[in-house]
């Protein structure tokens, strides 16, 4: 599963970063901002993480593996922090852009304002579900082996759509809807239930834990999605 996320993330942002970098050194857009790079060296190193931790306890070695787990609890907040920073920093960046631009530029700029509204709900359902998962997940370490290794992949599922979404090659009901994002979450962590529910014959409580956090977290997403009510309320957010 760590392995299957890796291939998820890499096909979704390596051709996307590629693309973008070239385009900020022929002038064809901004620079990324700092805390851009800082999310992205905390997530692909939270992901290198994942991986390393599970083949740790594949392999039978515990001890390192606890060991190791202490650096989770640092990687978490971490990660929290800078994105409740980042999704403000692009959303000014490109609302301060659309206040200068020639008028046929202004018109594309306000259309990526709207979009960013209604990404800006997805970065919310990750930014609430993510440390809640995750929190459920390192509190069982010690007396709940089993709801604590499912919950780290559970709760490292959520963020996905940023990788799914780039994806150009994906049937997707962006930008009409985010259930294509929601689905792609899902599809992601079907390969462990499934294996999950073969081996032992029932469903195991913490995919009941997830499903009761993140399936209500969707509908109010679907149901919030591009319409004024949001974008009202996502602009006074943005103060803008």
């Amino acid at each position: 599963m760590a392995g299957w996320f890796l291939l998820i993330v890499f096909a979704g942002f390596l051709p996307d970063s590629v693309m973008k970098i070239a385009m900020v050194r022929a002038g064809a857009r901004p620079p990324f901002p700092i805390v851009m790079h800082m999310h992205a060296a905390l997530m692909g190193t939270f992901m290198l993480l994942l991986l390393a931790q599970s083949t740790l306890m594949a392999t039978g070695r515990r001890a390192l593996h606890m060991q190791l787990g202490i650096v989770a609890f640092a990687f978490v907040p971490l990660l929290v922090v800078v994105g409740v920073v980042l999704a403000p920093t692009i959303y000014h960046q490109v609302w301060g852009f659309a206040q200068t631009a020639a008028p046929e530029m202004k018109t594309k700029l306000q259309q990526r304002l709207l979009s960013l509204d209604n990404i800006l709900l997805i970065q919310i359902q990750v930014g609430i579900l993510f440390p809640i998962l995750m929190a459920i997940g390192l509190k069982a370490r010690a007396g709940n082996a089993g709801l604590h290794k499912r919950m780290m992949f559970l709760a490292t599922a959520v963020p996905l759509p940023a990788a799914f979404d780039r994806m150009e090659w994906l049937p997707t009901t962006l930008p009409g809807s985010p259930l294509a994002c929601v689905l792609y979450v899902m599809m992601a962590v079907s390969p462990m239930f499934l294996w999950d529910v073969v081996r032992n014959r029932r469903v195991h409580e913490a995919y009941w834990i997830w499903l009761a956090l993140y399936v209500p977290a969707s509908v109010v997403m679907i149901v919030l999605w591009d319409t004024p009510l949001w974008h009202n309320a996502a602009r006074a957010m943005m103060g803008v």
